[in-house]
Parts: structure tokens; C-alpha cells; sequence
């Protein structure tokens, strides 16, 4: 609390004497008038109870009480002014008495009404438990919200943040009975339909409802970023591979090129090529003339992989084993991804270019690579939780005794 206090004076004194200085020559002609700075003050005052009131962070009624409070005071501030001017007191040096005053005053009013004093005493090795504390804040004030706009029943802004609130806090079916009940303003938005397809899925799968909602989404905006990922998505998993591609390739034009998004895209799109049999023709080779001899075979890696005895009765009955290869550049861009059902321990592989996600990045075109076995039960070429994998190795184009190791649980 010390600490909190000399701090909030310190910021309290230099926002003093900045909006004081213009003052220390006394009243002028062109000076700003108490009236008018006060009135700044108050606006800016007003603005933050708007934005905590739009955030959520603030009720209505209480809201309507610091509103209150702030009206009644520049009330007050403007007849006082009126008394004080008629005793002749400059004008700039009855501005600096009401800004030294009503400023860290009115800081410290709206700070213990609108605050959480208490939360500054917490102390530092209670962490855990001031957080436990927050949830339960946040899930009472989302309970009141939800009270109060039972009795408001048209305020649709009011009921669309309820329910993002209901999803932030994975309460999945609420928020979907919150945002049916935003009215007209879901029609009209497509992000917010979005936000309702996205909660309609976490509880029922991309069913019929989920997906009626969500192309009525990408009918408003076609290019909704969130939306092209869920359609792709919920494509995919009915295999319908090519329609998958093409929204997620639709996602892909609007990210950053490089960026962690854009390399987790490209990925799922590789995987859908792959799966779908979608991958581009290779290129034709030109034709061998009697004095030129066909290229040698492209070098091979191959290895075995084993799953740790530790790990042998949390193994996925329906898993999909997976030896991915990387290139040594710190990419996240798989070249060549192997997929076998689980067998026997340890399993023999080999990558070649046969295996490659692009006919442009072949994993015969690096020196080397870095490499490692995972189990995963999504079948999926993205890590996912549950997964279980084991320590990358580098290796050597041409190495032929690779041994990856399963040994940890994701």
C-alpha cells in the first residue's frame, strides 16, 4: 500500500504542475478560464466512466451515480466561481486553488468508490489465491449483468457483451442463449455471428445450426478472418478437403507473410493437399537427350521409432503415429510428414521426397533437417494437447539409423 500511495502522489504532483504552469504568471487576457478547465477536467472524467461502462467493468448504477456525482460537482465548481470572482480573485490563481484540490480529491473519490483498495494489502505469496478471488469477481459480476438485463430485454448491446463474457469464461450453452437474445444487432454483424457459431460449435460440433449460422456470417462479410477459419475447419473434418483449402487459402491472403499464423495456416492447407490429394502436378522434367543420363536417386533418411515403456498404457486406441521433418532455418513449415497406423514397437521408416508437403520445398533440397515422432490422436500435423512425442534429432541427408525416442505427453 505504501508503495501504491507515494506512487499515486508522485503522478498526482506532476499532473499538478503541468496543468499549473501556464498559471504561474497570474490572470490574462488570453488565459483559460477556471470554468472551461474544469469543464475539461470533468469531460475527461466522464469519458473513462464510458469506456469502463462499454468494457463492463462498471454497472449501470453505479455508473449513473458517479455521473451524478461529477454533474454535481461542476454544478457546484461553476457558482462558486461566480462568488470568488466577485472578491477579485484573479482568475488564474482561483484555477490552480480548484485544480489542487478537486484533482487528487476527486482521484482519490472516484479511486475508493469505483476501485479495489483492498487488493493492493493481498500479499505477494498469496498469488494464487488473489487470482482464485478475481474469477469469482468476475463470474459475480457477470451474474449481475445477467440479473439486470433480464429487465431489460431490448438492450442488445447489453446482451452481445454477455455473452462474449459467457464465452471468455467457457460457459458455452449461456453464451449461446445470451447472444440469441441480442436481436437485431447479431443479424447485422458478422463478427458477432461469428462469435455465436464459434460458442455453437464448442458445445454441439459444426451441426446444422452451427453452419447456417456461420454462412449467414460470411454472407455479410465473405472475408471474415475468424469465420473462413471455422468454415475450413469444420470442412476438413467431413473430409471435404478442397473446401477446406480454399477458405483457409482465403484466411491465408490476409495474414502477415512469415508470421506465426500465416506458418500454422499454411500447414493445415499442406495437410488438406495431402490428404485430399490436392497437391499441384509435379513439374514435367525435360527430356533426356542422348548425351545427358539420368539425375541419381535422391538421398533418403531412415530410421525406427520406439514409444517409451512409461508411456505404453497412454498410447490412443485410434492414434496416428507421425515422423515430421523440418528444416534447420527455425521454420514451422513441415517438408515431409509420415503417417502410419500404430503397430508394433519400434517402426521402421524412411522419408524421401515422396513424402514431401510441397513439389517446391522437397526434403532432398536441405543438408539438413531436424525431425521428430509424434503420436497423436487427432491424426492432425499440428501438435495438439494430449499428443505424445519425443525429443527432436537432427540429422543428415543420407543418415540411416535414426533412432526418435516417444517419451513425453504434450
Amino acid at each position: 500500500m505504501t508503495f501504491f500511495l507515494i506512487g499515486a502522489a508522485l503522478l498526482t504532483l506532476i499532473t499538478l504542475a503541468l496543468l499549473l504552469w501556464p498559471l504561474r504568471r497570474g490572470s490574462a487576457s488570453g488565459e483559460v478560464s477556471r470554468r472551461e478547465i474544469n469543464a475539461a477536467i470533468y469531460r475527461d472524467e466522464l469519458a473513462e466512466l464510458d469506456r469502463d461502462l462499454a468494457l463492463g467493468e462498471l454497472s449501470q448504477a453505479d455508473y449513473d451515480v458517479a455521473k451524478t456525482e461529477l454533474q454535481r460537482r461542476l454544478l457546484e465548481d461553476s457558482q462558486a466561481e461566480a462568488g470568488v470572482a466577485g472578491r477579485g480573485i484573479p482568475a488564474s490563481r482561483a484555477t490552480a486553488v480548484a485544480l489542487a484540490i478537486i484533482l487528487p480529491l476527486g482521484a482519490a473519490l472516484l479511486y475508493f468508490l469505483l476501485g479495489n483498495p483492498g487488493a493492493i494489502e493481498a500479499s505477494a505469496n498469496a498469488g494464487a489465491h488473489q487470482q482464485r478471488f478475481t474469477q469469482a469477481e468476475i463470474e459475480r459480476l457477470v451474474s449481475d449483468f445477467a440479473a439486470k438485463l433480464e429487465n431489460e430485454p431490448e438492450n442488445y448491446k447489453g446482451w452481445a457483451m454477455l455473452g462474449r463474457s459467457y464465452k471468455a469464461l467457457g460457459r458455452f450453452p449461456e453464451a449461446a442463449r445470451a447472444y440469441e437474445r441480442s436481436g437485431p444487432l447479431l443479424e447485422s454483424s458478422a463478427d458477432l455471428l461469428v462469435d455465436y457459431a464459434d460458442t455453437l460449435a464448442a458445445t454441439q460440433g459444426f451441426d446444422a445450426k452451427t453452419m447456417s449460422v456461420l454462412e449467414r456470417a460470411l454472407k455479410i462479410d465473405p472475408q471474415q478472418p475468424q469465420g473462413l477459419w471455422l468454415r475450413g475447419t469444420a470442412a476438413f473434418e467431413a473430409k471435404q478437403y478442397e473446401k477446406a483449402v480454399t477458405d483457409w487459402q482465403a484466411l491465408l491472403a490476409q495474414l502477415e507473410p512469415g508470421s506465426e499464423d500465416a506458418k500454422a495456416v499454411e500447414a493445415n492447407i499442406a495437410e488438406a493437399r495431402q490428404l485430399g490429394g490436392l497437391a499441384p502436378a509435379p513439374r514435367k522434367s525435360p527430356k533426356l537427350g542422348a548425351d545427358k543420363t539420368a539425375p541419381a536417386a535422391a538421398p533418403t533418411i531412415k530410421g525406427r521409432v520406439e514409444i517409451a515403456s512409461q508411456l505404453t498404457g497412454k498410447v490412443p486406441a485410434n492414434g496416428v503415429l507421425m515422423v515430421v521433418a523440418r528444416p534447420t532455418d527455425g521454420s514451422r513449415m513441415p517438408v515431409a510428414v509420415l503417417r502410419a497406423p500404430l503397430g508394433k514397437s519400434p517402426l521402421e521408416f524412411t522419408l524421401d521426397d515422396s513424402l514431401a508437403m510441397s513439389p517446391d520445398r522437397k526434403p532432398s533440397q536441405f543438408a539438413e533437417l531436424l525431425i521428430e515422432a509424434r503420436v497423436s490422436a487427432s491424426g492432425q500435423a499440428l501438435p495438439q494437447p494430449g499428443d505424445l512425442f519425443g525429443p527432436v534429432v537432427k540429422v543428415k541427408q543420407g543418415d540411416k539409423d535414426v533412432r526418435l525416442i516417444i517419451d513425453q505427453v504434450r
